[in-house]
């Protein structure tokens, strides 16, 4: 059997798939771009069957056609945490809720918080109850949508139903599983059965496997469907941002890696499970490894926003902004316009400008939202310090927004630490391959799989400028965030 392994990711907004050899290089990768579906403001939703499978057929056909031989084992990843419902015979029963984009949940963390203490929730589960979790959106479906509650038999996330459809294992991974919040207890790596019996009598939950376990082999109805050769080893699979951790070598404690993507997604790797209110506190991907992790509601999602209302193309908005200075000419933004999930768990946080005067153009206003997302990394990175009790930080950046230069450099600037930009930058598939190396027996050196392509140091003339403009950030949120929530009511009763 050759040593080739074969990575797919289902991605919020496209599906990448790769096939890697023994040294990490890549030998045929393709990519298919999709979207999401919001039925209602705050709602989030993709199509298991249109999207995740259609994508990932597609993705297999053409690597396995490019392969110079047999893979020795196919690894999947996903957006998530989501709740996709299945009846007995394998059919969603409704399109898939998303992870911490979708917000429909509201009312039962509030019932939940109420019923089960939130300090109990954070003590076992390690995190609070957000947009993020599952628990919530798994009781909204029973008491919302009860008919469709009563004929759900299985419950997945985007990896685990790819894994299912594979091989007809009812699994899910542990970190996964720990996103699953309140239904998973971090410390003994379970679930929390008398807590997950509650808010979802009578349903039967996945078996716990690592991201770096085999679970079973292609089927020959897999295998008719995708190409995929039968019998071949298939990982547990996992969430696509700590999928992307692992193909950057995001490993030892302090390590971090920050995604510019849609949103902003940062994942540290810890020594222990640490708690903190405003963090998410997961397992790791293989035993005994445990992560923090922070997501901001907004990143690439508000540049795209700003170029299409602008009429201008990212590239030359990058350009003017670029000859905006440090601060963007006393501009200063926040940047929640789709609520914010990490450090502050606000759904009804909103976007706002201050300092705005007739003489800035569209490049210090770009400039802004770009120093937005910055201080708003420094905010997380803030937290993941009080809850580790440590400063001292690796970091890698990854993704598309790294292209260019200009936004990780401000990022650098604003927080004060170097990021290290790795060579290959196609994403979670990469990880995806990796993990199916480890999988079936192997140990890829990532230094030889991924090694440092450039580093982006901080330019430390803007420190004092930024540190007070910080200052300016944390205080503007606080000082206008009932305003924001009043016209947030406004907005959700207008669409109603």
């Amino acid at each position: 059997m050759d040593d080739l392994w074969l990575g797919i990711d289902i991605g919020t907004s496209a599906s990448k798939g790769v096939v890697v050899d023994r040294s990490g290089t890549i030998l045929a990768s393709s990519r298919r771009g999709h979207g999401t579906s919001s039925p209602r403001p705050g709602w989030f939703e993709q199509d298991a069957e249109t999207v995740w499978w259609h994508d990932f057929r597609e993705l297999s056909a053409e690597l396995v056609a490019a392969t110079p031989g047999r893979p020795a084992a196919v690894a999947v990843s996903g957006l998530g945490p989501c709740l996709l419902p299945v009846d007995a015979d394998g059919r969603a029963l409704r399109p898939a809720i998303l992870y911490g984009i979708d917000t429909r949940a509201t009312a039962e963390i509030a019932a939940l918080e109420a019923e089960l203490g939130t300090e109990r929730i954070l003590a076992r589960a390690g995190s609070m109850l957000t947009g993020q979790a599952v628990g919530p959106k798994l009781l909204w479906l029973r008491n919302d949508e009860p008919e469709v509650y009563r004929r759900t038999a299985m419950v997945f996330s985007a990896a685990s139903y790819l894994v299912y459809r594979l091989t007809g294992e009812y699994v899910l991974d542990h970190h996964t599983a720990s996103q699953w919040t309140p239904l998973y207890g971090l410390d003994g790596q379970c679930w929390n059965t008398r807590w997950a019996e509650s808010i979802a009598p009578g349903l039967s939950l996945p078996a716990l496997r690592w991201a770096s376990e085999v679970v079973g082999s292609v089927t020959e109805q897999a295998a008719t469907e995708t190409g995929l050769p039968q019998g071949i080893p298939v990982t547990a699979g996992t969430v696509d941002a700590w999928a992307e951790a692992a193909s950057v070598g995001v490993r030892r404690p302090g390590e971090v890696m920050v995604m510019y993507g849609t949103t902003m997604f940062l994942v540290e790797a810890t020594a222990r499970a640490a708690r903190h209110r405003g963090l998410w506190s997961t397992a790791g991907l293989w035993p005994g490894s445990h992560t923090l992790a922070a997501g901001m509601a907004t990143s690439g999602s508000l540049t795209e926003w700003l170029a299409a209302l602008t009429g201008a193309a990212v590239a030359d908005l990058t350009v003017e902004a670029a000859q905006s200075p440090p601060g963007a000419h006393g501009l200063l933004m926040l940047p929640y316009f789709a609520g914010e999930r990490t450090p502050l768990f606000d759904p009804w946080a909103r976007g706002a400008v201050l300092g705005l005067t007739l003489a800035h153009h569209r490049g210090d206003l770009y400039r802004a939202a770009l120093e937005a997302t910055a201080f708003g990394v420094r905010h997380n990175l803030d937290a993941m310090s009080e809850a580790t009790g440590g400063a001292d930080r690796a970091l890698t950046a990854v993704g598309g927004g790294t292209t260019g230069g200009l936004w990780p450099q401000i990022v650098s600037d604003v927080t004060g630490l170097s990021q290290r930009l790795p060579a290959q930058t196609v994403g979670a598939c990469l990880g995806d391959a990796l993990l199916g190396a480890m999988a079936t027996g192997r140990e890829p050196d990532i230094d030889r799989w991924n090694p440092t392509a450039s580093v982006v140091a901080p330019d430390h003339s803007t420190r004092g400028l930024y540190d007070a403009r910080y200052a300016d950030y944390r205080e503007f949120y606080s000082a206008t965030a009932d305003i924001a929530h009043r016209l947030a009511a406004a907005q959700l009763r207008g669409a109603r």
